[in-house]
């Protein structure tokens, strides 16, 4: 094929992302589990790009868990969302910038069926003036924040002080990329590459100095399924789909493993603990876990920000060992103190720790 063909043909597999002025709503489980990578796409969108991004303190979850676990209605959560365009609105913006993928799948979900089923767009108006007084228009742009952060990917690349690379070596690190099903499985075009080949992530790790690693399960869901976990007798499900995926990168030597989907952080991060617990597993070299890292959180180091900072120290498998590797500093006395240097309580059984 010609390249101007291929060029062509890649077009097709783009996305349209705001430069600026983006009404952001965040996640439940980011907020709860890594709090420190919204923190930080806050602080790198306005303090380090100077661009205009404003919360709501009355934005709501979209209540997409209850909605796959089946105790949400369609109705009901179109309106919840549609509550949330309505506070958009209301500020004066056009942009959304949604941090959780649960989320943007509902998003999107959500704004096709109004576009193929006009008449549920126009229940969902009147339910919500109905219980609110409120109107809505639907965003003109609507992106994931890991977009935001790949759209200014060589910005950070310029600031960085650290690459992806192993120090002692000079070798890229090897860098397992995980997307979370509902970015781009459900509705190609809303993600960047779409749902064969997206590269929100690996644009990132490239740009960065990593290496992507291509492996057998790449595509293959992280096991979260939202019934297989809220159903206790389910879990076993969740577990096997997790460990699926381990065993498949494990013989690729991946450093760390990057996600945008707040779910599969946690259950990537989370299981491998159970695995380690349950039948002595590991899956990284020297008897270690691997590190698994929201995009911020990857962006935060390669600029240099405090590990702590970022909230590197509340995953389940620590990264010191990555640290370690990208000759990044750290003092390990000041892992868990407060900013007034309170020192807090120290988990236990954390891996790598």
């Amino acid at each position: 094929m010609k390249t101007e063909g291929k060029k062509r043909i890649w077009t097709d597999y783009q996305k349209e992302i705001a430069d600026d002025h983006f009404f952001y709503v965040r996640s439940c489980i980011r907020q709860s589990f890594f709090p420190g990578s919204e923190q930080f796409f806050l602080h790198f969108m306005r303090n380090v790009l100077g661009k205009d991004v404003f919360e709501n303190p009355s934005h709501t979850t979209c209540t997409g868990i209850g909605y796959h676990g089946d105790v949400v209605l369609l109705s009901t959560i179109m309106t919840v969302v549609a509550r949330h365009f309505a506070l958009m609105k209301e500020a004066g913006y056009k942009n959304i910038a949604i941090s959780c993928v649960t989320s943007f799948g509902i998003y999107t979900e959500i704004i096709e069926t109004w576009k193929h089923f006009p008449e549920e767009l126009e229940k969902t108006r009147e339910y919500l003036y109905k219980a609110t007084g409120r109107e809505f228009d639907v965003p003109e742009n609507m992106a994931h924040s890991s977009d935001i952060i790949y759209k200014f990917r060589n910005e950070i690349a310029e600031k960085a002080k650290y690459r992806i690379i192993n120090k002692q070596t000079g070798e890229p690190l090897n860098v397992v990329e995980h997307i979370g099903c509902h970015y781009s499985k459900m509705f190609p075009k809303y993600g960047i590459g779409g749902a064969e080949f997206p590269n929100v992530l690996g644009g990132m790790i490239e740009t960065w100095g990593g290496n992507v690693v291509d492996y057998p399960e790449r595509r293959h869901c992280c096991g979260f399924g939202f019934r297989q976990y809220l159903i206790q007798a389910n879990r076993g499900y969740s577990l096997s789909n997790t460990v699926k995926k381990f065993e498949s990168m494990k013989p690729f030597k991946p450093d760390f493993v990057l996600t945008n989907c707040p779910g599969c952080n946690m259950f990537m991060d989370k299981w491998q603990y159970t695995m380690k617990k349950m039948e002595g597993t590991v899956y990284g070299e020297n008897g270690e876990s691997i590190p698994v890292l929201t995009y911020e959180e990857l962006a935060g180091l390669v600029m240099g920000y405090n590990p702590w900072d970022l909230g590197l120290q509340y995953h389940m498998v620590q990264s010191e060992p990555l640290l370690r590797k990208m000759g990044i500093e750290f003092d390990p006395e000041n892992k868990y103190k407060t900013k007034d240097g309170r020192q807090m309580s120290v988990p236990e059984n954390l891996i790598n720790a």
